[in-house]
């Protein structure tokens, strides 16, 4: 039986000495007994994937609202292949693979309905307060929010997973100090993982969604270098083949590129510092999971391309403002007169500002759910 001697086993044997060992954990704010024969970072993983906030983010944008479309890319299904990829390079350079699940399973449990738009919404609205990030607010739902323990409040996840969810870091994502979680240090070699399979997810699978809601143009694409060159050699492999194969054989060939160039190029930064430990790595000023510099000059005008024919896109653009509208009125309403929240968000409202508590009920809202409350609260026809 694999017990927790034996894990320790198998990670001395088989992880790199940079790597973030589940024997070497910080441990959990709240005392408890460990499992038998599930490590600190498995027991955090299954945490978080039964918790209600992971649920939740079925029904959260990714770019298109979710009554878009069935197809379109949903908060959980990033998330998932964020996983997957993050798996993958984790377990290539002999890193922690349990703990980089765990991270990149929670790296979104903070964001709100309507994706960016939504959070921009409450950022603004929270202002009095300090403002709205969905990386303060992932580690709140974990430490605060989510109620399913009698012994303590939240998840009670390791430090570790904890600091990956405050430190996570992309375009999209800044990451934040708190004092109690090494604000001074960089983070883990599985953090940072986590932080660029996100941008690999995201921008390829964007791709994806745009090009089948037809806002982006394969004939636009191929003025892009490094779509270009894939869509050739699959031209000259593939003679006859079909629209929808070549784009997913295509959007398949730049996410496995980018993670070999990944790979590849931060074994070579590994080697050149001259990693012998995980606390070698916490005291670094920079980052060491990166891409080559060939790579980034590569991925540039993609993503320049995404910000302007898709995230600028006058659709989405409507949607993004649409959503803010609701966000907005639903918070004023909320606010105005608190007792029109259900019982069990008004208990919180003795101990914080009720417009922390208003904040935490609609981050925490589905799209879906933002919409029928709007409905109810707003539409005289409806029930209430």
């Amino acid at each position: 039986m694999l017990n927790q001697g034996r894990i320790r086993e198998f990670e001395d044997k088989f992880l790199a000495p940079y790597a973030m060992k589940s024997c070497n954990t910080r441990g959990r704010a709240h005392k408890e007994k460990e499992h038998p024969y599930r490590s600190v970072y498995q027991r955090d993983r299954d945490r978080i994937i039964h918790s209600a906030a992971f649920r939740r983010l079925e029904y959260k944008t990714q770019v298109f609202v979710n009554h878009e479309g069935d197809y379109y890319r949903t908060r959980l299904t990033h998330t998932i292949e964020v996983s997957q990829i993050a798996r993958t390079i984790a377990s290539a350079l002999r890193l922690n693979v349990d703990l980089t699940e765990a991270i990149a399973l929670a790296h979104d449990l903070g964001h709100t309905p309507f994706g960016h738009s939504g959070e921009d919404a409450l950022n603004e609205l929270m202002a009095p307060l300090g403002g709205f990030n969905h990386n303060l607010h992932g580690l709140r739902v974990v430490d605060l929010l989510e109620e399913r323990y009698p012994d303590f409040p939240g998840l009670n996840l390791s430090w570790e997973v904890r600091e990956g969810i405050i430190k996570h870091s992309t375009a999209f994502d800044k990451s934040v100090k708190i004092k109690n979680l090494a604000p001074g240090e960089s983070p883990t070699l599985e953090t940072q993982v986590v932080d660029i399979a996100d941008e690999i997810a995201y921008d390829n699978h964007d791709l994806d969604d745009g090009m089948t809601s037809e806002l982006l143009k394969e004939e636009n694409l191929e003025k892009l270098p490094i779509w270009k060159n894939i869509s050739k050699e699959i031209d000259e492999k593939y003679a006859k083949i079909l629209p929808d194969r070549k784009k997913y054989l295509i959007i398949r060939s730049l996410i496995n590129m980018q993670v070999t160039d990944l790979i590849q190029e931060t074994e070579k930064k590994i080697n050149k510092l001259n990693l012998k430990s995980c606390s070698q790595v916490k005291k670094l000023d920079k980052k060491v999971v990166l891409f080559s510099d060939s790579m980034k000059d590569l991925r540039k005008p993609l993503r320049a391309f995404l910000q302007e024919n898709l995230y600028n896109h006058y659709r989405v653009i409507r949607m993004s403002s649409k959503a803010k509208r609701f966000i907005q009125e639903l918070f004023k309403i909320y606010i105005n007169n608190p007792r029109q929240l259900p019982p069990h968000i008004q208990k919180n409202m003795p101990k914080e500002d009720v417009r922390r508590v208003v904040c935490d009920y609609i981050a925490g809202m589905t799209d879906r759910y933002a919409l029928d409350e709007y409905k109810k609260l707003f539409d005289p026809y409806a029930r209430v």
